[in-house]
């Protein structure tokens, strides 16, 4: 019976595994593209730049568990993985293009801006997910 039941986990470790690494690349690629430094700004109690954070985060990893549930198999979830990354990096950049007051607004802590990029991130994420369903 264990045996049976753990015949999955090498599928298991290979999508864990992979969507680790995607969220890896997609928080380094988003800390790349933003010009201020969030992980220094939240360290120092920036609570906006953890808001805009985290929306991003959640944001990307919604429509990747979307893609983990609904892939036919782990290139097609990495090849949507991929997709929902580049998706998040587009969704900054606009925001970045609509406000730019969000380069100052951020590292100078005004939460307004953080939830608002933030919710910004995670709607257009559920948005992103919610189209994986396939």
């Amino acid at each position: 019976m264990l045996t049976q039941s753990l015949a999955g986990l090498p599928s298991f470790l290979a999508y864990f595994a992979t969507a680790i690494g995607l969220l890896a690349l997609f928080l380094l690629a988003y800390l790349f593209v933003t010009p201020y430094r969030e992980i220094a700004l939240i360290r120092a109690g920036n609570a906006a730049a953890a808001a805009s954070l985290s929306g991003a985060i959640l944001g990307f990893v919604l429509p990747l568990a979307s893609a983990i549930a609904h892939s036919v198999g782990l290139l097609d979830m990495t090849v949507w993985g991929l997709v929902a990354l580049v998706v998040q990096l587009l969704v900054y950049l606009a925001a970045r293009l609509l406000l730019p007051d969000l380069v100052r607004d951020i590292p100078a802590g005004r939460i307004a801006s953080g939830v608002l990029l933030g919710a910004l991130s995670l709607a257009v994420g559920i948005l992103n997910a919610a189209c994986m369903t396939y």
